[in-house]
């Protein structure tokens, strides 16, 4: 973080000093909330949790060189105390940001935000110093604690938006107000949380209404092949740029195919001219969050020959999405558990589908949460579509939901063991380490709270003599 002094944050968040000797001590290291990466010169933000209580470590962390906490209570070391830490927090960041004048991206949609934030860090730092959100840390703690990071030197801040309600995304635009904003798409994803997609789309436009116009530098990145999205258009004082297959679209992609590994490939036309791109990156779906990447690039006065070089060397820098390791022994093991739903499922069965040209494919599948009343419905279209993409296996891991899935698969068609359902993850693991075969393909995927990496870690335990060569 840029340097202050606790004279200064405590004006800035409305807190109150305890046992500061001396009130123009710097904070010139991080703010984190995490007792074990406090270190010298740190800003420590102690949060009351269900089971932890950050106040509990403050004696530790300033012993490990953190200047101060800032908290709800005095806890006997330097403190700033405020009645709401999570407000104090948001409103330091906010200062921050204003301060260094940054040019902040900010993005949001029900599938893809994580990869394509991640995309978009890839392509703007190799035009200037660029700060992102690590993960998906993308809610009123992570975006504020990401913004934090910025320093001087900081030329681009990338922040990824997520929302489980309506005013979730106004909020965090207050904290850190954006010049760039792009909405990638509305989905199923927590459907059960907002009610329906109408709802979704409206909380997710709360993005391009916070942008600055077009005539102060604010620039909306809309999905021309989603109505919902495009219809934000009208929403925003902001200048419009579409990316997509539409006609309509300024940022575009032609001659769409997968490689032989499922890798896609094709030509990406901007305003300022076009140029060929093979992703490092799995999967079709890509090409849309590649697109969003270079409207922002191209935005910001990338050409298009540096915007294809960037996305052609691009990875994934976050676990779990799309995570691709051969073992030893042929068996490839696709990650993907992070988190999921009816899109990103879809999207990802079609991956392992091209992935898996000429060899077994094996679907290891969980529930997809929040769903609500949609849940029945979404699950059994996933156990279909596996039927119908020929995916050679189908393994429903879990309750309720997973009955669903193979239920849906069952209806399709599949009658003999093409599907099979399993209590738990090591149930998968025991079908599967019995089953496989060299050259096989395995997709790992359910919502987060399924916890279904574990079968892709213990696959790749599996391998001869443990050792793993990761792609």
């Amino acid at each position: 973080m840029i340097t202050l002094s606790l004279a200064e944050i405590a004006e800035v968040v409305g807190g109150r000093m305890h046992d500061i000797p001396d009130a123009s001590a710097e904070v010139t290291g991080p703010v984190v909330r995490d007792s074990r990466e406090a270190g010298p010169g740190s800003l420590f933000v102690a949060f009351v949790g269900e089971r932890v209580d950050g106040h509990d470590f403050a004696a530790q962390v300033v012993e490990a060189g953190a200047v101060a906490v800032l908290g709800s209570r005095p806890v006997g070391v330097p403190a700033i105390v405020v009645d709401d830490v999570q407000a104090a927090l948001g409103a330091l960041a906010r200062h921050v940001v204003r301060r260094l004048g940054t040019t902040l991206v900010a993005l949001t949609g029900s599938a893809g935000k994580t990869s394509t934030k991640d995309l978009i860090a890839q392509v703007l730092r190799r035009k200037a110093p660029t700060v992102f959100t690590p993960g998906s840390m993308n809610n009123e703690v992570g975006l504020p604690l990401t913004a934090l990071t910025a320093t001087d030197e900081t030329k681009f801040l990338v922040l990824e938006m997520g929302a489980r309600g309506i005013g979730h995304i106004r909020y965090l635009c207050e904290l850190t107000p954006p010049s760039i904003g792009a909405v990638l798409n509305v989905g199923s994803a927590h459907i059960g949380e907002f009610g329906g997609r109408e709802q979704i789309a409206q909380a997710k436009g709360e993005l391009v209404e916070a942008l600055p116009p077009a005539a102060e530098g604010g620039a909306a990145i809309l999905n021309a092949d989603d109505p919902l999205v495009r219809a934000m258009a009208s929403r925003t004082k902001a200048k419009v740029i579409l990316f997509g297959e539409s006609g309509e679209a300024d940022v575009s992609a032609e001659n769409v195919r997968l490689t032989d590994t499922g890798q896609p490939s094709f030509s990406l036309h901007t305003p300022s001219g076009a140029s060929d791109v093979t992703m490092r990156l799995y999967g079709e779906h890509h090409v849309s969050n590649a697109l969003a990447a270079a409207a922002v690039a191209h935005e910001l006065g990338m050409s298009a020959d540096e915007i294809a070089t960037a996305l052609s060397e691009a990875g994934s820098l976050s676990r779990w999405r799309m995570e691709v390791t051969e073992r030893p022994d042929g068996v490839t093991v696709v990650n993907d558990a992070y988190n999921a739903n009816p899109e990103s499922m879809k999207a990802a069965l079609r991956a392992l589908v091209a992935m898996g040209k000429g060899r077994r494919t094996w679907a290891v599948l969980g529930r997809m949460a929040e769903l609500g009343d949609e849940a029945l419905a979404e699950h059994d279209a996933v156990g279909r579509l596996a039927v119908r993409l020929n995916v050679s296996k189908l393994v429903a891991v879990g309750g309720r939901e997973a009955r669903w899935l193979q239920l849906g698969a069952y209806n399709e068609g599949s009658w003999g063991e093409e599907s099979v359902h399993v209590s738990d993850a090591q149930a998968a693991v025991d079908l599967l380490r019995s089953e496989l075969r060299p050259g096989d393909v395995v997709l790992v995927k359910a919502s987060r709270s399924v916890g279904l990496e574990s079968v892709a870690t213990a696959l790749l335990e599996t391998g001869a003599e443990g050792e793993v060569a990761a792609r």
